[in-house]
């Protein structure tokens, strides 16, 4: 199976846990990075699946942050780099 990446960025911690709802909900996607920047004003959340099941849950993702507030990147990466990887696993989630 082909592993894959989603990033949502969005603008406040309620429409990125909006989204991150949505995402897992939708497929069969895992939460492995979370970022917050601005005091939590700008967040980042990055799933892991199949393409299929990240590109189903970027779609849901963005869709239903979209209905509470600002998305401002949504984007799939299929096959990321292991250095990608090692970037996005530096905090770990339980």
């Amino acid at each position: 199976m082909e592993k894959a990446i989603a990033l949502l960025e969005v603008q406040a911690m309620v429409t990125a846990i909006v989204g991150l709802d949505a995402m897992i909900k939708a497929a069969d996607v895992k939460l492995i990075h979370v970022e917050k920047r601005l005091g939590g004003r700008l967040v980042t959340v990055v799933v892991e699946g199949s393409v299929s099941a990240v590109q189903a849950a970027a779609d849901a993702g963005k869709a239903a942050a979209a209905e509470v507030g600002n998305v401002k990147l949504c984007e799939v990466i299929a096959r990321p780099h292991p250095e990608v990887m090692k970037f996005l696993r530096t905090d770990p989630i339980p």
